[in-house]
Formats: C-alpha cells, sequence, structure tokens
C-alpha cells in the first residue's frame, strides 16, 4: 500500500469515527471548469447584495491560495435532517431545518478541529485549514469531485443515499491522498420538482440560482426591505426556506440525524405565530443564543414577520 492509500484510509476513519456521513477526496487544483460558470453568474448579478460572493475570485477557484502548498481537500457530508419537523411548521411561519438547532459553524468547526489534529498525531505534521461555510470554498463543487453526490437542478449537492439535508464541510491540507471517482452521471434526470415548486421562480435554468430571487436569500443575506414583488410569494417562511428539497425525490431517503446539538430546544419546539410576532430581545437572545438564527438578529426577523404579516405569505 502507498503512503498516498495509507493516508486516504485514515481521513476516510477518522471521519467516519467524527460522525461524518460520507467522505471523499479530491486532488487540489484549479477549479478550470467552474471559472467561466462563475464569471457569468456574478456578471448577471445572480449574487443580488452579497458582495463578498464578488471577492477572491481566484481562491475560490484554486485553493493553493488558502494553504500553501495543498494537494488535497477533503470533501465531509454531516446530516442535519431533523427526527420531525418543528409542531407548527404546518400552520404558522417556518424556519429551515438546518437552524432548528445549534448554528453548525460552531458544531462542525469543533470537529473539523479534532479531525485534524487526529490526522496530525497518526501521520506526523501537516499543513491545512477547515472550511465550514466560512471562506471562499467551492464547496458543492470539490464534494462533487469527491465522488459524494452531483449537483441538483437546485444546485444543491444530492446524494444517491441520503438527498441533501446535510451541510458540506472541507479540510484542505499538504498531505497526498488517493483521489476518489467523481460520479459520471446525474441522476436529476428529467424531474423538475424543485424548479417547478419555487414560488419566486429563483432556479432560472437547472443548477442555476437568482440568488435575489431566492426566499433564504431575502429572509437572511438580504439587509434591506423585501421587494414588494415577494409579496404573496413567501409561503410563511420567516428564516431560510426547505422548499426545493422538501419536493426533491431523493430526499425520501433522509435519515433523522444523530447530533443532539441540532436538536431544537423546548421553547422554539412550542413556537406559533404569537411568539414570533410578539418576540422581545429578550426572547430572541434566549432560544436562539446558539443558532444560526442570530445572524439576521431581532431587526432582521421582525422584518420577515412583518412582511409576512402585511400579505407577504
Amino acid at each position: 500500500m502507498s503512503s498516498a492509500e495509507n493516508h486516504s484510509l485514515i481521513i476516510k476513519s477518522t471521519a467516519k469515527r467524527l460522525g461524518f456521513d460520507f467522505c471523499g477526496i479530491a486532488n487540489a487544483e484549479f477549479l478550470e471548469s467552474e471559472a467561466p460558470r462563475m464569471e457569468e453568474w456574478l456578471n448577471r448579478n445572480y449574487h443580488g447584495k452579497m458582495a463578498y460572493l464578488a471577492n477572491h475570485f481566484d481562491k475560490r477557484l484554486d485553493p493553493t491560495k488558502l494553504v500553501e502548498g495543498a494537494k488535497t481537500v477533503v470533501s465531509l457530508i454531516y446530516n442535519y435532517f431533523p427526527e420531525k419537523e418543528l409542531p407548527h411548521q404546518s400552520e404558522d411561519f417556518k424556519l429551515a431545518k438546518y437552524a432548528y438547532g445549534e448554528d453548525y459553524h460552531i458544531v462542525i468547526r469543533d470537529k473539523l478541529n479534532e479531525f485534524l489534529e487526529v490526522l496530525r498525531e497518526e501521520i506526523g505534521e501537516i499543513n491545512g485549514r477547515s472550511f465550514v461555510d466560512s471562506a471562499p470554498v467551492m464547496e458543492r463543487q470539490w464534494a462533487q469531485r469527491a465522488g459524494l453526490g452531483w449537483i441538483g437542478k437546485n444546485s444543491l449537492l444530492l446524494n444517491r443515499e441520503m438527498g441533501s439535508f446535510f451541510f458540506l464541510a472541507d479540510l484542505i491540507i499538504d498531505l497526498e491522498a488517493t483521489p476518489d471517482t467523481p460520479l459520471a452521471k446525474d441522476y436529476c434526470g428529467t424531474c423538475t420538482a424543485c424548479i417547478d415548486a419555487c414560488p419566486t421562480d429563483a432556479i432560472v435554468q437547472p443548477e442555476v440560482i437568482d440568488a435575489s430571487k431566492c426566499i433564504s436569500y431575502l429572509t437572511i443575506e438580504l439587509k434591506e426591505a423585501i421587494p414588494d414583488e415577494f409579496k404573496g410569494k413567501m409561503e410563511n417562511w420567516a428564516f431560510g426556506c426547505d422548499i426545493c428539497q422538501d419536493v426533491c425525490p431523493w430526499n425520501r431517503f433522509s435519515k433523522p440525524h444523530q447530533e443532539t446539538r441540532f436538536s431544537p430546544n423546548s421553547e422554539l419546539s412550542a413556537f406559533t405565530n404569537k411568539e414570533w410576532i410578539e418576540m422581545t430581545e429578550e426572547t430572541f437572545k434566549r432560544v436562539f443564543s446558539k443558532s444560526a438564527v442570530k445572524r439576521t438578529k431581532l431587526s432582521g426577523i421582525k422584518r420577515n414577520v412583518d412582511f409576512l404579516q402585511s400579505k407577504g405569505l
């Protein structure tokens, strides 16, 4: 067995032990085919007000600009599909499933730090960085290259065994490891369920999202007032949106996560429209102190709820 093959075995066994559902490996190289797609997407202003996506263009495409001497990108999948939806999701304001529990950035970052420590203990000095939606890394593209799935029409990574309700994370390291083989097939076929279900027509063509029309963007990323053109199209989403995932046939394979830190607290589980509408700063801090919802601040949630109340539903 070569050292690269041995490193791959160590990486994958460590990923399994730390609770990651899937682990794939790709060579750290320039994402040549993604460059023109990314450039066109930005030129069409599909990133909306997310100006940061236009920054560090070269770093998004070249992992060696993020980690000197990088040789390998390790792609990881971590499940967040809940055992059940929040009790009042069907008739009241909705919260995206990924935000039910503790902020995934914190939960997964802890695991990635441990991951690097284990690799250094077992292999030796390794230069590397961990990423979980926190730097200019094209997680879905790397996961596809690492054989973990394919890019669906809703632009999310789809995995044949568990759909798409999962987080992606990456380790970029200067360690040689045997790469996995990318999937050669797109398993979406002729299905257009996600495109048909999107109430704001954010999926402009397969794999291409106009983020400025996406409900997740409107309720989280956009800091200004939600445009009136989206009134009547928000389908009760107060933070994020799961529509294109909920209708995806591949998500029938989703299984409940085993991460206790992703479970909602009892107070959030009891939330109805009344709690959303009457929420105070004290309640917001108490209920969402460890949540990704903190990102919008109370003012953002109030804006979203007010919009939904003004027939923005």
